[in-house]
């Protein structure tokens, strides 16, 4: 196919400028470097605006001086330990770490799959590919390889089977039925850069739910369509000789039982814990406001919690977890790949503290906001812009904190001075930066995606895989985009706050 020549010397353009990139860290040193450069400049020249709120002069701090110097040093601690996405993270992948290294999530993955034939398997599959964002690798490392052994059993092409869990895994992963860690990381980021205007701000982690858990069911819609209309047709049925090696590994019916009571187990810890919450008197309670509650206020530490002990009860009745310190070993580990994360979000909470601290992103939301003002462009096509530069971008930055950490000081400050909320920004970045990770090469799992392509089909390359998920990616773009103009249209909340 010429459109597979074609993308495949696009995608290595792409990957050959993509690697000249500097690591995530080092890129958030240098944007510190420049707040301390352009602080110092702006001071200099006198530039100033009037807030739109007090009225009063708003001026750059300058970084290079002596209570510049003061202020960096004595906040640099406090600027890591303090920053929204750092600790919640932390507290959710902890238990996590726990319930995907002991085996339940791919146990739970695979029990729900065992089911998917009978109730329609395509939609199944991008079903649970979607749901499985809370397991981070689990959904790359199960889902996709299990997805295409499926559709092979049903006599369909195992390459279809990838390309809709991929879709599904990497493409719809910011949607899901429940709170996540992504829901964490991003509102901890839009909460310090909406406290650029109002100290007070607060971004929760179900600012987005509804529309996120509606958006689970219309991309899995969306994504079933693209397979059968275009994708699964124009896919090649010829299978390579190592077909005949897939196969599924043998589960003991031990962990099988296993996994079912930590089901119920997870049932049960979810219901006591809303009882807590809604009923009168409830420890989780709090004065009657649920959305106020003890309960809401650290559901990050009860979601990790709940997967915690999911995961040890499933790793002790399996054998995992004979002695507490094998479970030590999984949370240690866990630590360990949290540990790139972790030198990113130091550098990055030095870069927003500072940019906060200059005045910089103030001063950039006011100026922005005036020039949204003067176009007078309406607020959804302001936010259809904000979704394509994002998909734009995400091209090259695969990283969702990372990016976030870089536009939220800039595009939450300046679209609420234009009249728009930092939870619709938010949504939009989701958007954006969701539709178009399947068809980066600079992706952490494109590689993984090939490879398993490749098994059964020998001269699959690159442009392959990017010629066949470019569909995917336009139509969840588009089609995303458009949901949500007509959810802003019907005026229902994106979230419970």
């Amino acid at each position: 196919m010429n459109q597979t020549g074609f993308w495949l010397n696009f995608s290595s353009a792409i990957e050959r400028w993509g690697n000249r990139l500097p690591a995530p860290a080092v890129l958030f040193m240098g944007l510190w470097l420049l707040v301390v450069l352009l602080s110092s400049v702006s001071s200099w020249l006198g530039w100033q605006a009037l807030h739109p709120v007090t009225g009063e002069p708003v001026l750059p701090k300058a970084l290079i001086s002596e209570g510049g110097l003061v202020w960096a040093l004595s906040s640099a601690v406090s600027n890591f330990t303090g920053f929204a996405p750092v600790g919640p993270v932390i507290v959710v992948m902890l238990g996590l770490g726990i319930a995907e290294r002991s085996g339940l999530l791919a146990i739970w993955l695979r029990h729900l799959m065992a089911y998917l034939p009978g109730v329609g398997l395509t939609f199944g599959v991008v079903l649970v590919g979607i749901l499985s964002s809370l397991a981070f690798d689990a959904g790359y490392v199960v889902v996709i390889p299990l997805s295409a052994v499926l559709f092979q059993l049903a006599g369909r092409s195992p390459i279809a089977g990838i390309a809709a869990s991929f879709a599904a895994v990497s493409g719809g992963y910011s949607a899901n039925f429940l709170v996540g860690p992504v829901d964490a990381i991003l509102s901890g980021i839009s909460t310090e850069s909406a406290q650029l205007i109002q100290p007070e701000a607060n971004v929760s982690l179900l600012a987005n739910y509804y529309f996120m858990a509606a958006s689970t069911v219309f991309m899995s819609l969306m994504i079933t369509l693209v397979l059968h209309r275009w994708v699964e047709p124009a896919l090649s049925q010829t299978l390579s000789s190592s077909d005949s090696d897939v196969a599924q590994e043998d589960v003991p019916p031990s962990h099988i039982v296993a996994g079912k009571y930590a089901a119920i187990l997870a049932l049960l810890l979810v219901g006591l814990g809303l009882a807590s919450a809604m009923v009168e008197g409830g420890w989780l309670a709090g004065e009657g406001d649920f959305l106020k509650s003890p309960f809401m206020r650290n559901l990050s530490v009860l979601i990790g919690l709940l997967f915690a002990l999911c995961g040890w009860f499933y790793g002790r009745s399996i054998g995992r977890y004979p002695t507490s310190h094998a479970l030590v070993e999984d949370l240690e580990s866990t630590i360990k790949t949290l540990a790139p994360y972790l030198v990113l979000m130091f550098f990055a909470a030095q870069f927003v503290s500072a940019f906060g601290w200059s005045n910089l992103g103030l001063l950039v939301a006011i100026k922005g906001a005036g020039v949204l003002q003067l176009l007078a462009m309406p607020e959804l096509v302001t936010l259809l812009m904000l979704i394509v530069l994002v998909g734009l971008i995400n091209l090259l930055v695969g990283s969702a904190s990372a990016k976030w950490t870089l536009l939220a000081p800039v595009l939450v400050p300046m679209l609420m001075l234009a009249g728009i909320s930092p939870e619709l920004t938010q949504v939009a970045y989701r958007i954006g930066d969701s539709s178009t990770n399947i068809i980066t090469p600079l992706m952490p799992y494109f590689p993984l995606v090939l490879a398993l392509v490749q098994k059964y089909r020998d001269d699959a390359g690159v442009g392959t895989v990017l010629a066949m998920m470019m569909p995917f990616s336009l139509v969840m773009l588009i089609s995303w985009s458009v949901f949500l103009g007509i959810w802003m249209l019907l005026g229902i909340p994106l979230g419970p706050l």
